[in-house]
């Protein structure tokens, strides 16, 4: 299993690095270490947890890599199991870490203003109708404290050339930032989570949600189809080949979901909660009620950045709907 704690050579000087992720699904993180001649490059970093530490030192000393010869740390995106451990890391090595620009305002948000972030995700589920989700989560869910993380080195520009020789793609989507890192010399493509070799991701999760989210990243996914790359390096799944044909798979995947949502939608309009009830949910098509509190709130979001997609497509349009912000819509009116 690709999540087992063991060690993978994809090619020389390339290791893929599982480490845990507890109580999730996936179970692990790939990060990745390549050698280059002044050291060593992180992709990514994991979850900043006891065991996630103690699994780094471990595979570290199974690699025979002292910390300090790591240079530089390259974060793919926002989410907790990629930039968790960066701080800890850098503060340890003196590597330096770079992230994506268009994470700016998020990263910022998670180290200086939780309640800001808080704000932005609650209104962005009422808008979706999911009223009683967000009751939920302001009974039972505290705002975290700022995350420890110190500010990153650099921030990542698209096609800029990184020191290893490695080419940033700004791939939005699965967050406004995320960054994709494609090493031609090697023939490798480390997608972080914006291509999965079992699972799709997660559209438009993170501090400060926008309505573009899937239109990013169905465009995202266009823009590195074509790249030579004999592997792909994901953050969670087995290492594969065949990048064109997984972004295949994934377009369809995301076409299939926009003709169920609008398929759902009433004549006298719909919100993303009304939509997301009616939907099958994970590769094991589970209904919306059977799933966690979490999961429901990803499913609304997926829902909702579907519906809005539509709009742009004009084959939906707004319905109306009085107060409290909430969005509905309804199968495009032909004249």
């Amino acid at each position: 299993m690709w999540s087992d704690p063991e060690i993978e050579t994809v090619l020389p000087g390339v290791h893929r690095v599982p480490l845990p992720l507890p109580g999730d699904a996936l179970k692990a993180i790939n990060v990745y270490l390549l050698e280059e001649a002044d050291g060593y490059t992180l992709i990514d970093s994991g979850w900043d947890s006891r065991r996630g530490k103690e699994a780094m030192r471990e595979q570290l000393a199974a690699l025979k890599v002292d910390v300090g010869q790591i240079r530089r740390i390259y974060i793919t995106h926002l989410h907790r199991d990629h930039v968790g451990q960066s701080t800890h890391l850098s503060r340890r090595s003196g590597a330096e870490v770079w992230i994506g620009e268009g994470e700016r305002r998020g990263y910022l948000g998670c180290t200086e203003d939780m309640p800001s972030i808080a704000k932005s995700q609650r209104e962005y589920l009422l808008r979706a109708g999911a009223t009683e989700l967000v009751e939920l989560m302001e009974r039972n869910v505290q705002v975290p404290p700022p995350a420890d993380w110190d500010l990153p080195r650099h921030w990542t520009t698209d096609g800029e050339t990184l020191p290893g020789g490695l080419t940033a793609i700004a791939t939005p989507g699965h967050t406004q930032g995320h960054t994709s890192f494609h090493d031609a010399r090697r023939g490798i493509f480390l997608p972080g989570d914006h291509v999965l070799p079992h699972i799709t991701p997660s559209i438009g999760f993170e501090p400060f949600p926008t309505r573009t989210a899937l239109a990013d990243f169905l465009a995202s996914l266009a823009k590195v189809r074509e790249l030579e790359a004999g592997l792909v390096l994901p953050a969670h799944g087995p290492v594969f080949t065949d990048l064109a044909g997984r972004v295949d798979e994934l377009v369809a995947h995301h076409d299939k979901r926009l003709d169920l949502c609008l398929k759902a939608l009433r004549p006298n309009g719909s919100t993303a909660l009304d939509v997301a009830t009616q939907l099958p949910w994970t590769r094991r098509e589970r209904n919306y009620a059977d799933l966690d509190v979490f999961n429901q709130v990803l499913a609304v979001w997926e829902t909702l950045a579907h519906l809005e997609l539509l709009v742009s497509q004009e084959r939906a349009e707004p319905a109306t709907r009085n107060g409290g912000g909430i969005a509905a819509f309804r199968p495009k009116v032909c004249a």
